[in-house]
């Protein structure tokens, strides 16, 4: 075993950056008195919404069906009873890499017929580089704080013995996907809506490593 000193460091680094897509929920709903006359209205609106969201091209980045529900709706709810209606639910999860068209969309599917919209959720791609680059700079941080140190005792680095990532994480930045941004009622009107405006949330990733280096024997005379 080497008797070498052993400096011991942690370094961190902190970035901000703007997000780089957005997650948006969207719950197509139908309601009627038949289960097949609901079931086919579902059809037709979920349909309606996922032609809009692809008309998007490329700057829709994914869509996804989350689930779809058909359920009768007892008119008393303690005991079994008739049935009062029926009622269906698709959720359709996409994710939207231009970030320019999102005001305009999130209005547009906001203005379908019974068609809820949760979102935007802002984040970086899980492959961003902002990730790398907060951990080499977390890393530097590291190399110089045990420079520093050892400059401290007057002696010098000599080797690396082990690099911990603590790894990355992203800040917990709140979203806005916590509450409806639109809900549309039973009636479209006749006129597209003016697109609403918003803000992206700036997204904060933080890497922290641990770093073990080998001195020179210290000056401590």
């Amino acid at each position: 075993m080497s008797d070498a000193p052993v400096i011991s460091v942690r370094g961190e680094a902190v970035l901000e950056a703007d997000p780089e897509i957005a997650r948006l929920s969207v719950y197509v709903q139908s309601k009627e008195d038949d289960r097949r006359t609901a079931l086919d209205q579902l059809v037709r609106r979920n349909q309606q919404c996922l032609d809009l969201v692809r008309s998007y091209g490329e700057a829709v980045e994914r869509v996804e069906t989350g689930a779809l529900t058909i359920t009768p709706v007892l008119k008393y709810r303690r005991r079994e009873g008739d049935i009062a209606h029926y009622q269906g639910t698709a959720w359709i999860k996409v994710t939207v890499a231009d970030l320019t068209v999102l005001g305009e969309l999130v209005t547009r599917l906001g203005n379908l017929e019974r068609t809820r919209v949760d979102g935007p959720e802002w984040a970086l791609r899980r492959d961003s580089p902002v990730y790398a680059e907060a951990a080499r700079q977390a890393v530097r941080q590291a190399v110089e704080r045990a420079r520093s140190y050892a400059d401290a005792l007057g002696c010098r680095l000599t080797g690396m013995v082990e690099l911990s990532d603590e790894g990355l994480g992203h800040d917990g930045v709140e979203p806005l996907a916590a509450m409806p941004v639109a809900y549309a009622g039973a009636m479209n009107t006749p006129e597209e809506p003016e697109a609403i405006s918003l803000e992206p949330s700036i997204q904060t990733v933080r890497a922290a490593v641990e770093a073990r280096f080998t001195t020179t024997q210290p000056e401590l005379a």
